[in-house]
């Protein structure tokens, strides 16, 4: 789950990390009143979506008159921001941030990320700070430092202390750096940040250290212990197919292939994906009904993989253990007689009440083929999509 900017730097502030001030606002006039209330001479006018690059982007304006912030907030608001992360169509920008206009001295890197490859957290530090800092990583990685942080013992003195020398910070600021990097560790474990990216941390003409921009992402699977985080989700920067699976709790993001999956667990449906790469076709979609699917959510997933005009086949790939077969089973039936279903089936289950589930299937009057294995299934479920799409073709012409 993703936040905004102005939700990110409210919880730096609560660990007592400096951040500009700033006031979140949905309209012209909003920004236009937020600019007068922080007073001063120069403002920055952010656009708020869920996309990096938005500084290269033209969504980030330093304003230095109250005209200046009208002209910015009216071109931004309700306008597409194209960036790096969006793609070519953009995304909507439905909030702005109004912040005090900070002079800047020198500008650095700093993030705490989920390393899944050393399993710990590491901590990332450069003095090259800014929106170049993928170019840095590319051309200069040398200008990279990462600090592997063992989860039972935190962020330690030490390691603080040499990421502060490495990254060349003014030694009139260190100390108050090392305790911002624990301060950062601190907030990231509480709150099961996986990715807290401060871009960039600066340091001002008299040698404060201040956040000048922050992006958080919060591991799902811990979101139960965070109402107050959850509560924070912007909908409106989330596909609305995400969001409607996300209300009967299944895990659905669309893809570009045209072979519709449902699969119980994450790694069988990324296995799942894999094999139909292997055997020539494409995903449309990856949907985990999870380990508790019921009748109704079955009859849910089917709904949203044929909100997808491309589709030409169905793969529903079932390991029984918690999750029984005969469920999923009567889950497809009805979800097949509901939706009137017009592309071919293909269904491989195992496990648990299996043969329980095969007896439903083979008694229920469907066109449904079965699969013996994976491989069987993703074969045939490649080789049934082809066969729709020429059919499909043949009608057309």
């Amino acid at each position: 789950m993703k936040i905004h900017e102005y939700q990110a730097k409210a919880i730096l502030s609560r660990y007592a990390i400096s951040v500009p001030a700033g006031i979140a606002c949905f309209s012209v006039e909003e920004a236009i009143l937020a600019a007068e209330k922080l007073g001063g001479d120069k403002w920055v006018v952010k656009a708020q979506i869920y996309a990096g690059g938005r500084g290269k982007a033209g969504g980030v304006k330093l304003a230095k008159s109250i005209v200046e912030v009208r002209q910015f907030s009216e071109a931004m608001l309700f306008a597409p921001l194209v960036t790096h992360q969006t793609g070519p169509q953009g995304q909507i920008v439905r909030r702005l941030y109004i912040e005090q206009g900070i002079d800047i001295s020198h500008e650095y890197y700093v993030a705490l990320v989920v390393d899944r490859a050393s399993q710990c957290v590491s901590l990332i530090a450069s003095d090259a700070g800014g929106m170049d800092i993928e170019g840095v990583a590319t051309s200069t990685p040398e200008k990279i430092h990462k600090t592997q942080i063992n989860p039972l013992e935190g962020l330690n003195l030490q390691d603080a202390e040499r990421v502060v020398r490495q990254i060349n910070l003014p030694e009139s600021c260190r100390s108050a750096a090392v305790s911002m990097l624990g301060a950062l560790y601190q907030a990231f474990d509480e709150n099961d940040i996986s990715l807290l990216e401060i871009n960039p941390l600066i340091v001002t003409p008299d040698n404060r250290l201040i956040a000048l921009d922050a992006k958080m992402n919060f591991d799902d699977n811990a979101l139960f212990r965070h109402p107050e985080i959850v509560a924070l989700r912007d909908l409106d920067e989330d596909d609305p197919l995400e969001v409607e699976a996300a209300r009967h709790g299944l895990s659905y993001i669309p893809l570009d292939g045209d072979i519709g999956c449902l699969v119980n667990g994450a790694g069988l449906a990324m296995a799942t994906m894999d094999i139909i790469k292997l055997y020539g076709g494409n995903p449309a979609n990856f949907l985990d009904v999870g380990g508790g699917a019921t009748v109704e959510k079955v009859t849910e997933a089917f709904k949203l993989m044929l909100r997808n005009p491309d589709l030409q086949a169905i793969l529903v790939n079932i390991f029984g253990g918690i999750m029984r077969c005969d469920v999923i089973a009567d889950g497809v039936v009805s979800a097949v007689r509901e939706v009137k279903l017009a592309v071919p089936l293909i269904v491989r289950l195992e496990g648990t009440n299996v043969e329980l589930g095969k007896k439903i299937l083979a008694d229920s009057g469907l066109t449904i083929i079965a699969g013996s294995n994976m491989a069987d299934a993703a074969r045939k479920a490649v080789d049934a999509a082809a066969r729709h799409r020429s059919e499909a073709a043949t009608r057309g012409a």
